[in-house]
């Protein structure tokens, strides 16, 4: 597999030699304890204060020379509708979650199904640092150097049967600390899925942290996935449960607002949200609502490594 390319950047973009240095240092100085890993919060609270290093080694196949945004950008500024729409509601509202114990049951067509505590989760591969950029359908994007390791890992270990065409995972429910479950703008609990081809490319990420700590509950703790060349949604947060399937599950928004959104959303310029254009995007970070907006890359720069799952597909009727 090749290195991945991106746009040459301006000079202004490129992450000072100093911040990674430090980053790194930053990294290397957690430590997990030989023969067993526990998930490493100090509480359940959001707040960086209390989350602990995630050490893990960039993969330099992942790597972007963008500008990675501000952490304090990439979390307080997010989707996380159980928590509510406003884009702060999930920073506000998230440090209640429950985030230990936590399992993920594996089901459906496996030869193996199981419950796999966080912990199981954590030790099963060795932790990368990945270089992701996450585009989101209300037309902004960021660049969050995210923490995990290949999906296709768990989903090997449980053996999908032939009849395996599909993955579906749901997110976790906890009304007592989730306002936004009295919505009815969503059929709960949030379900998302993918094709089984896109499920397993080494792209997709089973995430486990970000900025060398683990993942924030507002960002989806303590486990979620990162699909980079689809819209923000498709990549699920706190996930309790992953199906496979035969037949195409229905996601939450493909059953809340069918017209907008379709199975597939990868991220397409060329096809317009019914509300808006796709042909631009807003870097979260770069001067604010009025700053020049970007052209969106088809496949948000991913295109050379994915573009050939969906050879003959038409990318307008299949959004």
């Amino acid at each position: 597999m090749g290195i991945y390319r991106y746009p040459k950047p301006q000079a202004t973009e490129i992450t000072p030699k100093e911040v990674w240095q430090n980053r790194r240092r930053f990294m290397s100085a957690g430590a997990m304890v030989a023969g067993g890993l526990a998930w490493p919060f100090a509480s359940s609270v959001a707040h960086a204060s209390a989350l602990a290093a995630l050490p893990s080694t960039p993969n330099p196949e992942f790597m972007s020379v963008e500008k990675i945004t501000e952490r304090v950008q990439a979390t307080t500024y997010n989707n996380f509708y159980e928590f509510g729409m406003d884009k702060s509601d999930p920073e506000r509202y998230a440090g209640q979650m429950k985030v230990s114990p936590w399992s993920v049951q594996v089901e459906g067509e496996v030869g193996k199904p199981g419950t796999y505590a966080i912990e199981d989760l954590l030790a099963l591969e060795p932790m990368q640092e990945r270089i992701y950029r996450l585009r989101c359908v209300e037309g902004w994007s960021m660049v969050i150097p995210w923490i995990g390791y290949p999906l296709s890992a768990l989903l090997s270990k449980v053996e999908p049967t032939g009849n395996a065409k599909y993955v579906e995972f749901i997110t976790d429910m906890q009304p007592e600390v989730m306002p936004g479950l009295k919505s009815s703008v969503i059929d709960w609990p949030y379900r998302e899925g993918l094709r089984m081809d896109e499920a397993m490319h080494p792209l997709t990420l089973l995430t486990f942290g970000m900025y060398g700590e683990v993942l924030p509950n507002q960002n989806g703790a303590p486990v979620r996935i990162v699909v980079p060349w689809k819209y923000g949604f498709k990549s699920a947060k706190s996930i309790v449960t992953i199906r496979l399937t035969e037949k195409q599950p229905t996601s939450s928004w493909m059953q809340s607002a069918p017209r907008e959104y379709g199975f597939y959303s990868n991220v397409n310029p060329t096809v317009p949200h019914p509300r808006w254009s796709q042909a631009t995007e807003r870097r979260i970070g770069e001067g604010g609502l009025f700053a020049p907006r970007r052209k969106t890359l088809m496949f948000n720069g991913y295109e050379e490594q994915v573009a050939s799952m969906y050879s003959g597909m038409d990318l307008a009727k299949f959004y």
